[in-house]
This record gives C-alpha cells, structure tokens and sequence, in this order.
C-alpha cells in the first residue's frame, strides 16, 4: 500500500505560477515512477508528467516548456512546478505513484486558471 498526500493547488491569474506537492508512505520502495495527471470537468485523466526513478521525465504536449517535474527521493516527494498557466490547465491534478502491479492515486487538489 502506498499513501499519497498532496498539496499546492488554488485559484490564480492566467500567466502565474503554482508548485503542486506530492509525499508519498507506505511501500514506496516498490515505486518505480511518480507523476501527476489531471481530469477537467467533463473530460477524462490525462497525463500532465512523470519521473522514473532512474530520473526519465515525459511530458504532455501541452505542458512542454511550461511544465516542470521533479522528485526528492529523501522526502519521497514529488513536485510540479507549473508556470505560466492557462485557464485551460484548470483541473483536479492527481499524484499518482506507479508500481510493478498497480498504481496508487492522491485525492486530488483543484488548480483553478482564471483569465
């Protein structure tokens, strides 16, 4: 089992910046990747990034250049840096941590991009 709690989330102005917070418990030596996906209302999951333990990052299209994510493996923490934002990246943004037979997901945090 793992836990994964995140913070960070809010409501700003379209070309501002918010870092998303991820800390994960439990078996997280079974973890082989992090990430973080998010849903808008209406539409399905999408991956927003992820970051191997061996350090490979992938990124949406969309977020490329924007979008920044990085892990602390002391903290078990993974973050997400996110710049000049967009109204449309308003979503719920999901941690999820990614393990050999299953994925665990966060509960959620809102990201609201006003314009």
């Amino acid at each position: 089992q793992v836990q994964l709690v995140e913070s960070g989330g809010g409501l700003v102005q379209a070309g501002a910046s918010l870092r998303l917070s991820c800390a994960a418990s439990g078996s997280i030596f079974s973890i082989y990747a992090m990430g973080w996906y998010r849903q808008a209302p209406g539409k399905q999951r999408e991956l927003v990034a992820t970051a191997t333990n061996g350090g490979k990052t992938t990124y949406a299209d969309s977020v490329k250049g924007r979008f920044t994510i990085s892990r602390d493996n002391a903290k078990n923490t993974v973050y997400l840096q996110m710049n000049s934002l967009k109204p449309e990246d308003t979503a719920v943004y999901y941690c999820n941590a990614a393990l050999v037979l299953e994925w665990y997901w966060g509960q959620g945090t809102q990201v609201t991009v006003s314009s």
